[in-house]
């Protein structure tokens, strides 16, 4: 309903045959950098923001470059990355673009390992210096190392006071450079390393660089480098000397997975991108596990290797609700099932009045659980047939089969996404006004005053597109109710792993809560809570709890719900208006293996996350002080 930044995406190709070998079956060998381009396509619903690729050349002669990178902004930036790699090529003559050797020594974004990545601003930060990938540069190639991730860190200010004692300077305070810094730094010892192993051995100049490249091992500047980490993510990189490799958070909040057959190795955020860029079947498909890493060395050869012990069992549930695609095959069943188990909660709101009640949906994301919450009434619909002929005492006359059999759940397209028409405004009232044009209805899709209308999202974050366009234009249509279901539970907690929801102020869920708790003039639990946090905040981060939790007790999922419609009812509409939200217990049978539920209950799975939800609530509070000069 109102569009969440999500997570960012990323994807890897390493070559196994040399380069030749794809010119000669696939008649170019540009194989590797279009399959590159048709994985970030397909994962372009998780960044559009910027865009950026790298690709090393193993062959490269020393004075030619074997590291290229190509970086834009903005949500075309995959088509204007890959334009300007294309663009290289355009004067060439066929035979030029075919032949092999002249690519390799001459032509930029011609190799065997490729990395792209997708990208969503998490800390509002914005600027080509914060796209990825990240370069840190080297004469020697093993030390040379290009970044990229779908992460974000909690504990950023502990690695950079690190680094600084170590006597670095970082030129940038984000966790993405600092990362860079800090993993660079440990490449640099593991090079080192190698270098004096070399020297012990007697070998001399390019038989010591020989040595060190064929030595490397990546696993031990994970080790070293993500062991103080706490936050989610998936880092990728790329080594200059031909290393490869991405690792996952020991606790599997952001997701991975990988492929490997003779031709390549290759590595995405969504499995569906893997099975439809190289026609694979799903169960040919390997999920990371947390913890781990897949390491590709410079000759080709792969491992899952075990950098970090699991810390547990916290795999993303919003990625399942909201931000992967919905083709994956464990997805669109899941979310079926979290539409179909809401069935019962929605016919206590419509009295049980099916007949006179119009299911829809608001586009795009909340279709498939849509199919499932319909395919949940037409159940319930086909077993009051059988109850009705089955307590009939005669057999029933055709008229009467009729009349039964006729029953059916009605489905409508009701609501239409529009353009965007409010980005170039910045004058509040014309923004407002046109905001409230972005979705449009199907007119005299349901009858006036007689039926219901229930419309289905798969998660209400803030409520304002209900305030300022969704319930408006539900309401030209004049239903007898207006229902307003969430297959996803209340989101109560800010995100800090990955999602661009930061404050708890945006969730209007906190806010519902906050203003029960002053109608019932409960301040004092307010104030305890701000003292508690602060408190909470003196503490290791590892003994912490989180305090926000204590505001949710006093009141029941109902007594919530029925504040947010009051606060998100917009003025001038009179039709009755009920949310429904998904329960704790129906997401986790709907989504049985993704436990990672610190939105709805405030579980986080990291202590930084702990820390980070206290802050945020005396942060709240102490901007309230600032307005209000009282809770």
């Amino acid at each position: 309903m109102e569009p969440l930044k999500h997570e960012c995406g990323v994807a890897m190709v390493r070559l196994l045959k040399p380069l030749e070998y794809y010119q000669q079956k696939y008649g170019t060998w540009m194989y590797g950098l279009n399959k590159l381009y048709l994985m970030m396509e397909k994962q372009h619903n998780r960044g559009q923001e910027g865009a950026g690729m790298a690709c090393v050349n193993l062959d490269a002669v020393p004075g030619s470059e074997y590291m290229f990178r190509e970086r834009a902004e903005g949500s075309n930036a995959i088509t204007e990355i890959f334009g300007k790699v294309h663009g290289n090529y355009k004067n060439l003559s066929a035979q030029q673009l075919a032949d092999v050797d002249y690519a390799k020594q001459h032509l930029p974004f011609a190799g065997e390992l490729y990395m792209g990545h997708l990208r969503y601003s998490t800390t509002g930060k914005s600027g080509l210096s914060y796209v990825h990938p990240f370069l840190r540069r080297n004469n020697w190639r093993a030390k040379n190392l290009c970044l990229c991730g779908n992460f974000n860190m909690t504990n950023i200010d502990e690695i950079f006071a690190q680094l600084v004692k170590q006597g670095q300077y970082p030129r940038i305070y984000s966790d993405s450079y600092i990362t860079l810094e800090l993993m660079g730094h440990r490449l640099d010892r593991e090079v080192e390393r190698n270098f004096v192993e070399a020297k012990e051995r007697g070998l001399q100049d390019v038989a010591i660089t020989d040595y060190i490249e064929n030595n490397i091992k990546i696993s031990n500047v994970l080790k070293t480098t993500m062991s103080d980490f706490d936050g989610g993510y998936v880092m990728c990189g790329l080594t200059g000397s031909g290393e490869m490799f991405s690792v996952r958070d020991p606790w599997g909040i952001r997701p991975a997975f990988w492929y490997k057959d003779e031709e390549v190795i290759v590595l995405a955020s969504e499995r569906p991108v893997l099975q439809t860029t190289f026609d694979i079947e799903c169960d040919d498909i390997h999920e990371l596990e947390p913890g781990h890493a897949l390491i590709v060395n410079k000759n080709g050869d792969s491992s899952i290797e075990k950098i970090l012990d699991r810390r547990g069992d916290s795999k993303c549930s919003f990625e399942r609700i909201y931000f992967s695609r919905g083709s994956d095959r464990d997805i669109y069943k899941e979310r079926k099932k979290l539409g179909e188990q809401l069935t019962d909660t929605i016919l206590k709101t419509v009295d049980y009045d099916i007949e006179h009640t119009v299911f829809s949906f608001i586009p795009n994301t909340a279709e498939v659980a849509f199919y499932g919450m319909l395919g949940g009434f037409k159940r319930y619909v086909n077993r009051q047939k059988i109850k009705r002929i089955s307590e009939m005492d005669h057999i029933p006359t055709n008229d009467e089969l009729e009349k039964i059999l006729h029953q059916y759940v009605r489905s409508e397209k009701i609501a239409w996404k529009d353009i965007k028409l409010r980005t170039f405004i910045t004058e509040g009232n014309s923004r407002n006004d046109l905001a409230s044009h972005v979705y449009d209805i199907t007119y005299e899709s349901l009858e006036p005053y007689v039926d219901n209308l229930v419309i289905i999202d798969d998660s209400i974050v803030r409520g304002t597109t209900l305030k300022e366009s969704i319930l408006k234009i539900l309401d030209r249509l004049h239903p007898k109710k207006i229902v307003i279901v969430s297959s996803s539970p209340q989101i109560r907690y800010p995100d800090y792993y990955g999602i661009d929801m930061p404050r708890l102020e945006e969730f209007c869920a906190f806010r519902a809560t906050m203003e029960l708790l002053k109608d019932r003039g409960m301040y004092k639990l307010i104030e305890d809570t701000y003292n508690n946090c602060k408190e909470e905040l003196q503490k290791p981060k590892t003994e912490m709890r989180n305090c926000v939790r204590d505001i949710y007790k006093e009141f029941t999922v109902d007594e919530i719900n029925t504040k947010i419609v009051e606060m998100l009812r917009p003025d001038g509409v009179t039709t009755p208006v009920e949310i429904v939200y998904q329960s704790i217990e129906g997401l986790h049978t709907a989504i049985p293996d993704h436990k990672g539920d610190w939105y709805f209950t405030g579980n986080y799975p990291t202590p930084g996350g702990v820390r980070l939800v206290n802050q945020a609530f005396v942060n709240f509070i102490e901007k309230v002080y600032q307005y209000e000069q009282k809770f």
